[in-house]
């Protein structure tokens, strides 16, 4: 694959300034660190490292990532009152090709003061197939209350609560009372303001949200608020593979 090819695919800039980095001397290329001012000089791009005006990368087909989104952040590309998660990202995750959009997409939304684990991608069948009510992917919620929770509270989310703009019960997967004030929720389907309605449909306020799991994949301890990293391939193996 050409090098001016392999900056593009991941997110570089446009193949014109891809050349220009590229015959600048901006692109270093391999384990050795070498510097390779021909655009199209070919290269093997499976696992290939490079560097690029200091940032050190390495070949991804498609990017797989993790985020722990703070709140005060919109999931949106245009967010209409608080600050976008992608400008938490490097530049060329925001700028990968694929087909009339660029970039990363988050696989879902989390409201603005919703904190805790959010995956992105390029790969359009793993955001369909992570976001798909068809497929049940687990998402778990850890809920903090305005009022104590109460063991009625609790069977009822489990039995199926009515939201105002759909008359079939919305259940959770699992639902168990966490301290005195809050909640471990698991939902398979993704409903606007679900965890929130669904408090409320039961009598409750929610006061803090945040996601603390995604299939089988929990919210690593060490990934502070606004970090990101790579998911390995066995967790996209995990996220993708029917149990």
């Amino acid at each position: 694959m050409q090098l001016q090819e392999i900056l593009y695919s991941q997110g570089f800039g446009t193949r014109r300034v891809c050349m220009g980095l590229i015959q600048q001397g901006h692109v270093k290329v391999g384990p050795m660190g070498v510097v390779c001012t021909d655009p199209y000089a070919e290269w093997e791009a499976t696992a290939l490292r490079f560097e690029v005006m200091g940032e050190s990368w390495e070949y991804q087909a498609h990017a797989y990532l993790m985020l722990h989104k703070p709140a005060g952040y919109e999931c949106s590309q245009k967010p209409s009152s608080w600050p976008s998660i992608y400008t938490l990202l490097p530049a060329p995750l925001r700028q990968r090709p694929q087909g009339a959009a660029s970039g990363v997409q988050a696989v879902g939304r989390l409201d603005q003061d919703t904190t805790g684990l959010l995956l992105l991608s390029d790969d359009g069948r793993f955001i369909h197939r992570l976001s798909s009510p068809r497929h049940h992917v687990p998402k778990v919620y850890q809920v903090t209350c305005r009022h104590e929770v109460s063991s009625e509270q609790v069977q009822r989310l489990l039995e199926g609560v009515v939201l105002d703009d759909d008359p079939k019960p919305v259940r959770a997967a699992a639902c168990a009372a966490d301290g005195s004030h809050g909640v471990r929720l698991t939902l398979t389907e993704g409903k606007y303001h679900q965890v929130k309605r669904m408090l409320a449909a039961v009598g409750n306020r929610v006061e803090a949200l945040h996601r603390s799991q995604i299939g089988t994949i929990p919210l690593p301890g060490d990934l502070k608020p606004g970090e990101w990293r790579w998911l390995t391939p066995e967790q996209v193996s995990a996220l993708t593979t029917k149990a």
